[in-house]
């Protein structure tokens, strides 16, 4: 089995990452489990901060990593709150995910419905070795638009105020299976896996 180090301690991303990668001869690990700390990130864009969290993860373990950079791009508020979505209110992790949903709701107060189209965007990041000249970079993107209040009791952070039109529910009432079927990362992961073959 070839060993991975995922850049990132979140327990649900190492699931869903380790059930796609099952099949290839790949033993995903946190990096928590080699003492490795979570990363600075200090980039501008979703690309930067998932190829700053692989390569500090690399260097720290010597091995292969995968990290991923995520968030929610809001068209009324200028692309915000973009790559600071988990820690849009000032607080981090799942204890935050009520605080960033009141504060969206918020500022979007005033702004009609039609104006609050909104989209889920993944970037997931694949590096050979610290300095690997060519990182595989796998993006997906989700279209929907924000609620006007919270609903459903799936998912995690934005879901239950992101609008979902083709089953006309909010992500948080999709069953995982459906939601990882049509989301910003699955379908990243699903680029993840085609071009995985020729790139290790």
């Amino acid at each position: 089995m070839k060993k991975i180090v995922l850049a990132s301690g979140n327990k649900g991303k190492l699931v869903e990452l380790n059930a796609i990668l099952a099949d290839e001869g790949v033993e995903l690990l946190p990096q928590s489990e080699f003492g490795v700390s979570d990363a600075d990130e200090t980039g501008l864009s979703f690309v930067e901060n998932a190829l700053i969290k692989a390569r500090h993860a690399c260097l720290e373990t010597g091995l292969p990593a995968i990290a991923d950079d995520s968030g929610i791009e809001v068209d009324a508020l200028n692309g915000q709150p973009g790559i600071y979505s988990a820690r849009y209110a000032g607080g981090h992790g799942a204890e935050a995910d009520q605080d960033n949903n009141d504060k969206l709701l918020k500022e979007l107060e005033q702004v009609a419905e039609q104006d609050r189209t909104a989209r889920f965007q993944c970037v997931i990041v694949y590096l050979r070795y610290a300095e690997d000249p060519m990182p595989l970079v796998c993006q997906g993107t989700w279209e929907g638009r924000i609620l006007t209040a919270e609903s459903g009791g799936n998912g995690f952070g934005y879901d239950p105020l992101f609008y979902v039109a083709d089953y006309d529910c909010a992500s948080a009432e999709l069953d995982p299976e459906t939601k990882n079927s049509i989301s910003h990362r699955g379908q990243a992961l699903r680029q993840l896996l085609k071009c995985w073959n020729s790139l290790r």
